[in-house]
């Protein structure tokens, strides 16, 4: 009798034993997705030579999502009125993000604005934004091209809710803003906050440290010619009081002697209402200088060899013209012979950084532009 019992037993142990396997395996095989673990943290590193960056990148930690994001953004007509000019329009990285070829920028219905583009690079370190430091904070800088009536022409708040209507059948924009802001943000909620940090993201990265010049610093003493090295010794005793340091400027406002246009553009001036300001400029950085012709705030001179021209003969006089321009003899200007000159420009060219304009992690994602 005992053994149809045992046998009986063993049976149902066996069955129930299969089944929590058949239970196991099947819970096994239909085991969620891993949630996201949040954006992908970026680590951001200063080059050697440079000093500490302004921007507090605390306050906008850098990732992968939250840089691309920036980077279709930077591209993308959506921000303009007319769905055609994007950052990049203005500010295009063979030209080191400057408008090459144009003394003004040209934003929406092809309309002119009054100063020359200045060029997108090693914003980090930046005290100040535009030609008359009008903006203190990189968070801050996008909404004066966005918002202003010749350049891009639209309200921040229209540009949000653009962006949360893509895509959409109707759009030509084929990018899910949606998305991509819930990836760098974990959240899809848009608004100007995460826009902006978005593109101070991607600015972040547009860091250029390695140009001739760079690998000269670092130890390649052949790196230079024998000219370029002349040129470096001329720039230092003649231009290095504003074009400092490695970043090639001191972020100061200088008046350095142009003669007023027609439209009396102020600069310094019109923002600290102080006269004593009137026709100063922000000193900018000479880095990419051979690639972002043409010069000076209003694009006035096409090369180099004009602006060392204005520094040796065209230097004019007036009550904010920088004393570093006003020779002991009480003559203006900077003076510079023919070959002294050339030096000088051959050692600028060492400033150029191919690497930074042929990046392509800079590059058009091909979203809404319009070249």
């Amino acid at each position: 009798m005992k053994f149809p019992i045992i046998r009986t037993g063993l049976l149902m142990f066996l069955l129930s034993f299969g089944t929590m396997a058949m239970i196991s395996c099947d819970r096994d095989s239909k085991q969620p997705d891993p949630e996201p673990t949040g954006p992908t943290p970026v680590a951001w590193k200063k080059p050697a030579q440079f000093p500490d960056p302004v921007y507090d990148l605390s306050r906008n930690p850098l990732t992968a999502e939250g840089i691309e994001l920036g980077r279709f953004l930077f591209y993308d007509g959506i921000l303009s009125r007319t769905n055609k000019i994007g950052c990049g329009t203005c500010h295009q990285q063979q030209a080191a993000f400057t408008h090459h070829g144009h003394e003004l920028s040209h934003g929406v219905d092809d309309l002119l604005g009054v100063r020359n583009s200045p060029a997108i690079q090693n914003m980090a370190w930046n005290t100040s934004f535009f030609w008359d430091g009008g903006v203190h904070d990189m968070d801050l800088v996008p909404f004066n091209p966005i918002e202003n009536p010749v350049e891009m022409d639209l309200k921040v708040a229209v540009v949000l809710d653009k962006l949360r209507q893509t895509p959409n059948a109707s759009s030509k924009i084929p990018v899910d803003y949606p998305k991509m802001f819930n990836a760098a943000f974990g959240t899809n909620e848009i608004n100007s906050e995460r826009l902006m940090k978005a593109l101070s993201q991607f600015m972040m990265t547009m860091v250029s440290a390695n140009s001739k010049y760079d690998y000269f610093k670092g130890g390649d003493a052949n790196a230079l010619n024998a000219q370029e090295k002349e040129g470096m010794v001329l720039f230092q005793k003649n231009c290095s009081s504003c074009h400092e340091g490695e970043l090639f400027t001191n972020h100061s406002f200088r008046n350095n002697g142009l003669m007023p246009m027609r439209n009396n553009d102020t600069g310094r001036g019109a923002i600290t209402g102080n006269a004593l300001d009137n026709y100063k400029f922000k000193v900018p950085s000479l880095r990419n200088v051979g690639l972002t012709a043409p010069y000076m705030h209003d694009g006035r001179y096409h090369t180099m060899e004009e602006v060392l021209d204005h520094y040796a003969d065209s230097v004019q006089k007036s009550v904010t013209l920088d004393p570093l321009l006003i020779q002991e003899n009480g003559k203006t200007g900077i003076a510079l012979s023919k070959s002294e000159k050339q030096s000088i420009i051959a050692f600028l060219k060492t400033l150029n950084d191919e690497q930074f304009i042929k990046d392509a992690r800079l590059s058009d994602p091909g979203v809404g532009t319009a070249f």
